[in-house]
């Protein structure tokens, strides 16, 4: 991959004329996001990420950590033991360069069981990285090995049945094939185009279900205002 978003992080942090990053995905058109945003306070932060990071406690691990505005948040204003991680070589420039103290270039599923956390965040969209319905139990088992126990996982996700048209009856003309939160999203930056990558949206009866059948107890603790909501799983 191109590292799109982290180069447009990396721009942000050092003043390198940042420009809006421009997403799209299979059922929604272009729409320009700001990367201020992925630098926002944790005042400016939506509820749910609040409520996550009210929650945190021992040993955390931040997982498709980006600018780093929440391992900041916990690091900083509540002094504790942080690891961030990041698929992204430019992002974890930037988060070094904001002085998160232990951020690394790593995929969730290659970290050493051996190294275990009392919570383990994923957000704006955490269910995201898994891809796809499929692959989601793997993500899980790995999620679950880095547990110690008595530890927690808070993962945030959207409902995005509001996306499709209802009939008359109140049906909604989901696609026929897999599920309806699976979509591909291609990002834009500076003229440049990432390939196209999976990005799985899990509505929370789905996301529960998977977590029952993985060994994972999953509890709903916050719905947003738009079909969002953040969840806590346990062994």
């Amino acid at each position: 991959m191109k590292d799109l978003f982290g180069k447009a992080i990396l721009d942000y942090q050092t003043n390198n004329s940042p420009e809006d990053l421009v997403t799209e995905t299979s059922i929604s058109e272009a729409d320009e996001m700001p990367v201020s945003y992925l630098f926002r306070t944790y005042n400016e932060m939506p509820e749910l990420e609040q409520k996550a990071l009210q929650l945190a406690k021992g040993s955390v691990l931040d997982v498709g950590c980006g600018a780093g505005s929440h391992s900041l948040a916990l690091q900083n204003d509540r002094n504790l033991d942080v690891t961030a991680i990041d698929i992204s070589e430019n992002a974890v420039k930037a988060c070094q360069l904001r002085g998160i103290e232990n951020v690394k270039v790593a995929n969730i599923l290659d970290l050493d069981v051996k190294n275990k956390f009392d919570t383990i965040l994923l957000l704006m969209n955490g269910t995201g990285i898994f891809g796809t319905l499929n692959e989601t139990a793997k993500y899980l088992q790995k999620l679950k090995s880095l547990l110690n126990k008595g530890g927690q996982i808070l993962i945030d996700s959207s409902d995005l049945i509001y996306m499709y048209d209802q009939d008359e009856d109140g049906a909604y003309s989901i696609p026929a094939e897999g599920y309806y939160g699976e979509l591909t999203f291609t990002v834009q930056y500076k003229g440049e185009t990432e390939d196209t990558f999976p990005w799985l949206y899990l509505d929370y009866n789905t996301l529960q279900n998977a977590a029952i059948a993985n060994g994972l107890k999953c509890e709903l603790l916050l719905e947003g205002e738009h079909f969002d909501y953040l969840a806590k799983l346990s062994i």
